[in-house]
């Protein structure tokens, strides 16, 4: 066993405290916990020189700041630093300047997007929990992740996902190993199901925010980026959310280095996208509220962000209001002619979901909410090869003289 520094878990929304290394679900008031660590206790025995020298790969090299105590619960599927690509002639046509506009491509990850990093810090708690089956709602990504790690784990897992959810997804799922079922409703539908069934069939549920420890794994993009960027964070993160876990659990991660004298200067300005389809969290922003109401009839081609309820809306709009950040909805038509410019001026194949950071990004410049002048960060957060793309109709005959004129 190594040492952990994790000493207890926390409402987020009362405070109240809860023991540690107990399975958790949601607070007693019904929201999500947070594992606090003792950080002064971690600063004296893990530094920035031993993270330097560290030869665990991906991010499990942030093992000391992570709540898995015995390595042989590290579930692995070959865990990568996802590179940072400064756009070059795509940032000039979003009207800003070549390399200020930053995409951290998470789609390089296991199965190919960033919920990698939550399910993998989920299925190796439950791991370590000794749970055996766990269940999901999801519009694909979370799902796969969980599918993959649970089965490199050995437990059993089952997943829900929206009927209309890509079918790629769907079938990567149960080809990982997911026991996968179709609903005829949205994300939340699927999530009643999953809540339904956790007495009644004994699953665990890993909803998003409805365990722990979720955030811990999307807490890795923010240690990732601050030490990529020399512990110097970029001025603004635009971030696709859905359930919010990765903006909030960057916005923990930057508290903690803080915290730890590990990063200097400003923290940047946290801004969430969603698209016009779905933006519950943009509509509460306005209005000063800290609770979005379900949006109703939700519908967007970027069907990682079509959340219509987050269990932690408050932690999303809280980081962005604490970071001067702000939030944006963006159109379907804008996302796809996004996604279409970057992978033509730049060669990066971009998910609907990172496209509308682009969007955002485009329009911050506009606006005046983003200068050219400072340096922003895109998430990117899947492969785009799990997304339809335009047929090739080109065809040219081998039998009949070839027309060089057309090329």
């Amino acid at each position: 066993m190594t040492e952990t520094f994790v000493s207890h878990l926390e409402c987020s929304l009362t405070g109240k405290r809860y023991e540690a290394r107990q399975v958790h679900g949601l607070s007693d008031a019904g929201r999500p916990l947070l594992v606090r660590y003792d950080l002064e206790k971690m600063g004296r025995a893990f530094t920035k020189v031993d993270l330097a020298a560290t030869r665990e790969p991906g991010f499990w090299r942030y093992a000391p700041m992570l709540p898995v105590e015995r390595p042989e619960n590290r579930v692995s599927l070959g865990e990568v630093v996802t590179p940072l690509i400064p756009l070059q002639r795509s940032a000039a046509a979003l009207g800003g300047r070549p390399g200020k506009a930053i995409v951290k491509d998470e789609g390089r990850l296991p199965t190919g997007s960033f919920k990698a990093r939550g399910l993998c810090l989920a299925v190796s708690m439950a791991k370590e929990f000794g749970l055996q089956h766990l269940a999901i709602p999801t519009n694909g990504n979370a799902g796969a992740a969980m599918a993959a790690y649970a089965s490199r784990a050995g437990l059993r897992s089952t997943v829900f996902c929206p009927d209309d959810t890509p079918e790629i997804n769907v079938r990567e799922i149960q080809q990982l190993g997911a026991q996968t079922w179709l609903v005829n409703g949205l994300i939340n539908d699927c999530g009643k199901i999953v809540g339904g069934g956790k007495e009644a069939v004994g699953w665990f549920d890993v909803s998003t925010l409805k365990e722990p420890y979720r955030i811990e794994g999307k807490k890795t993009m923010g240690l990732e980026l601050a030490e990529q960027m020399g512990w110097k964070l970029p001025d603004a993160i635009l971030y696709p959310t859905g359930g919010g876990t990765g903006l909030i659990g960057m916005w923990k991660a930057f508290q903690e280095l803080l915290a730890l004298g590990w990063i200097e200067g400003h923290l940047p300005r946290m801004i969430a996208v969603q698209a016009e389809g779905c933006a519950p969290i943009v509509e509460a922003w306005k209005s000063g509220a800290e609770h979005a109401p379900l949006w109703e009839n939700a519908h967007t081609v970027a069907a990682g962000i079509r959340v219509p309820i987050a269990v932690g809306d408050f932690l999303i709009i809280r980081a962005v209001r604490e970071s001067n950040g702000f939030c944006m909805a963006v159109s379907d038509d804008d996302i796809m002619a996004a996604r279409d410019l970057v992978a033509r001026e730049d060669g990066l194949l971009l998910c609907p979901e990172g496209a509308a950071t682009a969007v955002a990004y485009q329009t911050a410049l506009e606006t005046g909410q983003i200068s050219q002048d400072e340096t922003v960060v895109l998430y990117n957060c899947a492969t785009g090869l799990k997304y339809p793309m335009a047929p090739v109709e080109r065809t040219i005959n081998r039998f009949q003289p070839v027309a060089y004129d057309m090329f």
